[in-house]
């Protein structure tokens, strides 16, 4: 088993580097792209800016899983971070509503391939008694994109023009691939094939791992929440005065970068369940007071208090999945706990997007349903053993 000292590797600090552009890439985007679609008179579809982005994604992960656990966990992370320099530089020219959303479609093949990969080349270096950890640092990386990306993208907006911004968003992508070539496959020579067209064919033994189907179905319905809030946050941030969109998002990640970096172990020392539960009771406490929050202040306090739980909940989940599944189907076993992931933020979007339908008197309808997502997941945890089984 690696020292203290070797847990940690450059490949290890290499892909918190990629995932950190790869995050900011297309965060970048996501607080101005509701109003952009409503200039261009499609107001009425902002729930599909999310609800489609998620749906290529859930729909490619089977592929990059087994593609991961095939061809290698590089060429697959390659893959999601290219589509997303391509669909970057292609918002320029998406004028028309059908155009964008089209290229909404497209652009979700992205997070369909990279995290991925990143989630098994982790799973590879990193010894189990560290594993819980080793997920929320990478979770740091990301979250720290994902925090600066709406900051930037506002400001990048005001101070210059929309289409800097979606060039910017292609720069970020075309760098992680950059940082990507520099690191070493770590899929073993035995299990590697070269690409070839018949690993596109999946069975349906392919598409959902069994192993990680408990994971799988807290990871959904704890992430239906952020597909609403994705969907209406940004209109609720203007109705109470603020004028960077992407300040909720950037309060939220930043507070989960901080328990990530204090509580990264908390799962390696308590076990994945019952840190599980804690993060879901203070997930509801968080949309319940969103649901409430008139004033700038509190929206923002609870921007901060979900962020927690993110922080404490997704790593955990993460290191789960990975603890549940079986070395040579790693790559599946990520795919499935992604499957389940877009599936929870595509609904909670589309849901969300419906239920709102341009009203403010029914914001707190919408963070209602999402509280009510993550009690259906918090009575499930309490039905789940406090220690699983842990299989490589």
């Amino acid at each position: 088993m690696p020292t203290t000292e070797k847990v940690y590797s450059a490949s290890f600090w290499l892909m918190c580097l990629s995932s950190f552009l790869f995050f900011m890439s297309f965060n970048l985007l996501i607080p101005e792209l509701p109003d952009h679609l409503t200039r261009m008179g499609g107001g009425d579809y902002k729930g599909l800016i999310i609800g489609l982005f998620t749906i290529t994604a859930g729909f490619s992960r089977p592929f990059s899983g087994k593609l991961a656990d095939t061809v290698g966990r590089i060429p697959v992370m390659v893959v999601g971070s290219l589509v997303c320099f391509i669909c970057g530089f292609f918002y320029v020219w998406a004028g028309t509503v059908f155009t964008f959303l089209t290229l909404r479609l497209l652009h979700g093949f992205s997070t369909g391939f990279k995290p991925t990969g990143t989630a098994a080349y982790v799973a590879d270096i990193i010894p189990l008694e560290r594993r819980g950890e080793a997920m929320g640092l990478l979770g740091v990386a990301g979250s720290l994109g994902m925090a600066a990306g709406p900051a930037l993208g506002g400001y990048i907006t005001q101070w210059f023009s929309l289409n800097t911004l979606f060039y910017l968003s292609s720069g970020m992508a075309l760098l992680s691939v950059l940082v990507q070539g520099t690191m070493t496959e770590t899929l073993p020579p035995a299990q590697r094939e070269k690409f070839r067209w018949g690993l596109l064919r999946i069975g349906l033994d392919e598409i959902l791992e069994p192993q990680v189907l408990r994971p799988a179905l807290v990871t959904l319905l704890c992430l239906f929440p952020f597909g609403a809030l994705l969907t209406v946050a940004p209109d609720q941030s203007r109705l109470l005065g603020i004028d960077n969109k992407g300040l909720f998002f950037t309060c939220y990640t930043l507070a989960s970068l901080l328990v990530r970096l204090v509580a990264g172990r908390a799962s390696d020392r308590h076990g994945r369940v019952p840190v599980l539960r804690i993060s879901s009771v203070l997930m509801v406490a968080a949309l319940l007071l969103l649901s409430v929050a008139h004033t700038p202040f509190l929206f923002l306090a609870s921007a901060a208090l979900f962020g927690v739980s993110t922080g404490l909940n997704s790593p955990t989940l993460y290191a789960w999945t990975i603890d549940l599944s079986h070395p040579e189907r790693r790559g599946r076993a990520v795919a499935t706990m992604y499957i389940a992931l877009e599936i929870g933020i595509g609904l909670g979007a589309l849901l969300g997007g419906w239920l709102y339908s341009n009203e403010p008197a029914r914001l707190p309808f919408v963070h209602g349903m999402s509280a009510a997502s993550v009690l259906a997941a918090l009575v499930y945890l309490y039905r789940v053993p406090a220690r699983q089984p842990v299989n490589g």
